[in-house]
């Protein structure tokens, strides 16, 4: 067997050439052309094909947005009443029922809802990437483009809807006469390490939900369950203080304890109780779930289109 960077000989058929004009036949019949063939190439050719479809990216992602709030009566308020009621439920359950303290002097319902920022947009971005390839099977199943495409497209909207929450946020800032710090820059950073801890389970999902579709009925309960385990209706410090620094730094494997974190941090300012290590290990699991979740991906996606 040949080494795979050796030229291959391809001989032009007489049968090929009938057709062409005169020069052309003996040109093509005299000479052989050498095709040199090298291993990995598919997959630098993949993460290029990425770039090159990235209208595709587009057109998907308008059209979830699109459809996601059509022929609704509130509209687009969904995204806003949603993560607003939510929060409400968990200051009186937490913060009144249970007595559980803010970060430092912060209204709880500030506290509260400056963590269900990031989780609304975990949430929304992992169930709608995690049902994106089921539910575009037809397109799958007839055309090529890089299959990455689908679930990344989804996390549109989840942007869409945590840029609208941002209203909420402001509101409720001129209520409570509260002011943020310089940390609010940092936000965008932030908005970008939510985003690589949504898509890794996201695009894991996706690919185990082609084959397995139980995954659809357990992928809610998850989200739901999420909710209560994540720092989102408390504060982190209270599971700290429970715990000590050594089992806390095992909660943070969950990456969004880092992530919630890191948020409140920006958006409370100095008064949140913000752990380094905590985030540092949130942050390294949330990039070890992204590189296992695109691997798979990667690995299953040629039988997407015959099992889909």
């Amino acid at each position: 067997m040949k080494d795979s960077t050796s030229p291959a000989s391809i001989t032009v058929e007489p049968a090929l050439t009938r057709d062409l004009p005169l020069s052309f036949k003996q040109e093509a019949q005299a000479e052989d052309f050498d095709v040199w063939l090298k291993a990995g190439q598919g997959e630098k050719h993949y993460w290029l094909d990425l770039w090159r479809y990235r209208e595709l990216f587009l057109v998907l992602a308008w059209r979830d947005v699109a459809v996601r709030y059509k022929q609704t009566i509130v509209g687009v308020a969904w995204s806003l009443l949603q993560p607003f009621l939510v929060m409400i439920i968990m200051t009186v359950v937490f913060g009144r029922l249970a007595g559980l303290h803010s970060d430092g002097s912060v209204p709880y319902a500030i506290m509260v809802f400056s963590a269900m920022l990031p989780w609304q947009f975990f949430a929304n971005s992992l169930f709608t990437s995690g049902q994106s390839l089921t539910g575009n099977s037809s397109l799958i199943s007839k055309v090529y483009f890089p299959r990455l495409i689908v679930p990344a497209s989804t996390v549109v909207v989840a942007v869409i809807d945590f840029l609208l929450s941002l209203l909420i946020l402001g509101a409720m800032m001129v209520f409570y006469r509260f002011m943020p710090s310089w940390h609010i820059l940092a936000l965008p950073l932030l908005l970008i390490l939510a985003f690589v801890a949504s898509l890794g389970p996201g695009v894991l999902v996706a690919a185990l939900n082609v084959k397995y579709r139980d995954f659809r009925f357990l992928l809610p309960f998850v989200i739901q369950f999420g909710l209560y385990i994540c720092p989102v209706g408390f504060s982190s410090s209270v599971v700290r203080e429970k715990l000590g620094d050594g089992l806390f730094l095992l909660y943070s494997l969950n990456p969004m304890v880092g992530v919630i974190d890191g948020f409140r941090w920006a958006i409370l300012g100095p008064a949140a109780n913000f752990y380094l290590p905590s985030f540092l290990v949130s942050i390294a699991v949330s990039a070890l779930i992204l590189a296992l979740g695109i691997w798979y991906f990667r690995k299953t996606e040629r039988t997407f289109a015959d099992i889909i």
